[in-house]
């Protein structure tokens, strides 16, 4: 979601300080360091700021907090807000809530996401305000929620049975039955007809509001007006049962859309339940309860055994095994202790963690996750593009043409005026693209509310249906198809000495590198339990590229590279080093006074699940993977063959991984690109679909990635793609459904073979045909 906005500035500039370019940079600056700007620019008269910004990353508030930090103030207050809409039960209603909001004086912007049942109006607070909004959806027959947050997290569904229209339609629906009870025990007609008239009247009330409503504020007929003028056409031919079942299975229709929609929408919101209401706070000596949102970054907050964690944060104190299904979906519980960055929702073990807060809860990664979830059902995918498009045309030809049929066989002398104006009354329901419309999106809000609750964010219904398209992957290797963290798998002695010697001696002098090949062989040490704290170290130099050297004690040691200090190599000792480079281990040489005295190999782990991983995204239907990585090549095909990969491509530069997916493209058509959403970036944005490993705890991977995997799990691939293809074939076969079905009425109504109450029968079952079929993806889990 985005919006623009030309701010007017009150007091700001005078004629010195307007043509003053350092002010106008300073203030133009500080606007663009605000989160989610993506523009701002100062009119060269000064009078006035030109923005583009995100509303769901910053506010107003935050844009006027900036100007006024350079001094100067707003003449008009520009607010943005977003409410929860109930009754909203098709797209149509969406688009009409737009246009009726976005016509009031005052308001720049008004966008409903239908998926997520939400309205964000962007408007100066001077000329219009929320009443004046939300009389405006009531009139149109819906209703504004009054605490978003509430909304999102209470996770309840309102009972068929308690909401007031649902009442009408109950009533209406008995009504009817009791103008037919009436009709079979031969009571006199006209006591049908007030039945059948009283039910018109009540199930029809809440529909010819929102009918009418609709056409004062956007002067177009939707789906109520079309309806109401079905009904009102067969009661004027006298069809009144005909007119009460139309409406009742009509309005009951609706129910049962809003309804299994709410609970499309309800999968995802109710993972903001998930972060508890309180937090444990520790001010110096005391603890003391606090709402979660005043928590601040920098606070400590204490986590009891089998609580939530209310924040985003990192272990100052304690140890556990924390269950972080709710963002990485990985169900098995990770060890923390200190150090360890831990995420809001999560479930802590059996320890007591004391968790210095790195975020306020409003910026916690499930809240993002949770956010971007809701912006991405609200993106449209191509296939939903092409249903709008269809029925915008669709909807009035079909009108044009019940106004035909209506009018011309009776002019032309082919029938009577009441049978053709039946005919056209038909059309007209069938004219409702319900079922169409709304093939699309819930399909969507299903598969993004699944992937979301298995630890995988889908950024929208286009990266949707592209992973769904995919015929190759491309992986990074680091990190990617290994765990991105070298460690010694082989150690060889010389001149006579044993592995744990080799190992201590180099430990001792690696003690004081940053390098990761050092840091493995201090780790190897501390894992075999070699202590070599009670050497004596001195003369500690170290050379990028080349190496590290120190005494330890009185000898001189040299540690370094193969390529640094292999040249003088005896010829077994050359063939050792070979045997070792060959297997793909990166080698480290260790000389004393001079002497080589041993070899440490070293490599990069493949993850546990790489290989079956892999086999299982083959399976899935993707024809080619390829691994792409900037290391040698005797060491990237040890890893490929290790992973399962079909193809390796070594030694790459950015550029030369872009053109590796170019050339996979053209082979190819859709290619994905897997990696940590940083390193890979060129790749990732070349590549029909980016794929981004471990989001979670990566900022930038979660912002940029078309598709975000949170947890470091490959197996998630898998999942991701069969959901993708499924989502695919379940949208086509709604789409086809629906306008399978439309043909079918059109040809039966223009023949006079169907009857009102089988059209609108059909047209509400369509609609809950499809809703159901999409929402079998809420159920699809790895």
């Amino acid at each position: 979601m985005s919006a623009t906005a030309r701010l007017p500035l009150s007091g700001l500039l005078t004629p010195e300080v307007a043509a003053c370019e350092q002010c106008r940079g300073r203030l133009v600056s500080s606007l663009r360091t605000v989160t989610g700007v993506s523009s701002a620019n100062l009119e060269s008269s000064g009078v006035a700021l030109a923005l583009a910004y995100d509303p769901s990353l910053t506010s107003t508030t935050a844009l006027e907090e900036a100007v006024r930090a350079e001094g100067r103030d707003l003449a008009t207050e520009f607010v943005h807000e977003v409410w929860p809409v109930e009754g909203m039960d098709c797209a149509d209603c969406a688009r009409n809530i737009e246009r009726g909001v976005a016509r009031l004086t005052g308001v720049q912007s008004a966008e409903v996401n239908f998926a997520g049942a939400r309205l964000a109006v962007e408007y100066a607070a001077a000329e219009t305000n929320p009443a004046t909004i939300a009389r405006t959806v009531q009139s149109m027959g819906y209703r504004l929620g009054h605490d978003e947050s509430a909304e999102m997290s209470s996770g309840r569904l309102r009972s068929i049975l308690t909401d007031r229209k649902n009442l009408l339609v109950l009533a209406g629906l008995g009504l009817t039955v009791v103008g037919i009870a009436l009709a079979v025990a031969g009571a006199p007609e006209s006591a049908s007809i007030a039945a059948w008239a009283a039910a018109v009247a009540v199930a029809g009330w809440p529909v010819a509001r929102k009918g009418i409503a609709t056409i004062r504020a956007t002067h177009r007929l939707d789906i109520n007006a079309l309806m109401m003028i079905a009904v009102v056409g067969a009661a004027l031919i006298g069809e009144w049962l005909e007119a009460a079942t139309v409406v009742v299975l009509f309005s009951l229709g609706e129910a049962l859309e809003r309804y299994t929609m709410d609970r499309a929408r309800n999968s995802i919101r109710s993972l903001m339940a998930l972060a508890p209401a309180e937090a444990l706070v520790r001010h110096g000596d005391h603890e003391h309860r606090v709402p979660v949102a005043e928590v601040s970054p920098g606070d400590v907050v204490i986590v009891r055994p089998g609580e939530r964690l209310p924040v985003d944060g990192v272990i100052v104190a304690g140890a556990s095994a924390v269950n972080q299904a709710p963002v990485t979906g990985e169900s098995i519980p990770v060890d923390v202790a200190h150090g360890a960055s831990v995420f809001a929702g999560t479930i802590n073990g059996q320890g007591v963690l004391d968790v210095q807060a790195s975020r306020k809860a409003a910026d916690s990664t499930i809240a993002r996750i949770i956010r971007m979830v809701e912006a991405a059902q609200s993106q449209r995918a191509p296939s939903q593009r092409f249903v709008d498009t269809f029925a915008m045309y669709y909807t009035p030809a079909v009108i044009a043409i019940a106004a035909a049929v209506a009018v011309l066989p009776p002019l032309l002398g082919g029938g009577d005026w009441a049978g053709w104006l039946y005919r056209a009354l038909v059309l007209l329901v069938i004219a409702c693209p319900c079922a169409l419309v709304i093939s699309t999106p819930v399909s969507i809000v299903a598969a993004i509310s699944a992937a979301a609750r298995s630890g995988v964010l889908i950024k929208g219904g286009a990266h949707l249906e592209a992973a769904g398209s995919l015929r190759a992957l491309a992986f990074d290797k680091t990190g990617t198809l290994t765990v991105g963290q070298p460690r010694v798998v082989s150690i060889e002695p010389l001149d006579g000495r044993s592995a744990d010697e080799i190992l201590a001696l180099a430990a001792a002098v690696e003690r004081y590198s940053e390098h990761p090949l050092g840091e493995a062989i201090v780790t190897a040490a501390h894992d075999r339990k070699i202590n070599t704290g009670n050497q004596i170290v001195s003369d500690v130099s170290a050379t990028t590229g080349r190496g590290i050297s120190a005494r330890v004690g009185v000898t001189f040691v040299r540690i370094g590279s193969s390529s640094m200090l292999s040249a003088d190599l005896a010829a077994p000792e050359a063939a050792q080093l070979a045997a070792l480079e060959e297997r793909g281990q990166t080698t480290v040489l260790i000389e004393e006074d001079g002497r080589l005295v041993g070899m440490i190999g070293m490599a990069d782990q493949v993850r546990p699940e790489a290989r079956e991983a892999i086999a299982a995204i083959e399976r899935a239907g993707i024809r080619e993977t390829v691994m792409l990585t900037g290391d040698r090549p005797v060491v990237a095909q040890a890893i490929a063959q290790q992973a399962g990969v079909d193809d390796v491509r070594a030694g790459l530069l950015p550029d030369d991984k872009v053109t590796v997916i170019e050339e996979l493209l053209e082979r190819h058509g859709r290619v994905g690109m897997v990696g940590d959403g940083v390193n890979d970036a060129p790749a990732l944005a070349r590549a029909t679909v980016g794929i981004a490993m471990g989001a979670a705890g990566t900022d930038t991977a979660l912002e940029t990635a078309d598709i975000a995997l949170m947890g470091d799990d490959l197996g998630k691939l898998a999942f991701t793609v069969r959901l993708s293809r499924s989502a695919k074939r379940i949208i086509a076969q709604n789409i086809g459904f629906a306008l399978i079905l439309k043909v079918v009425f059109l040809v039966l109504a223009v023949g006079g073979a169907a009857t009102l109450w089988e059209a609108v029968f059909a047209d509400v079952g369509a609609s809950l045909i499809v809703i159901l079929n999409g929402m079998r993806l809420l159920r699809q889990s790895e």
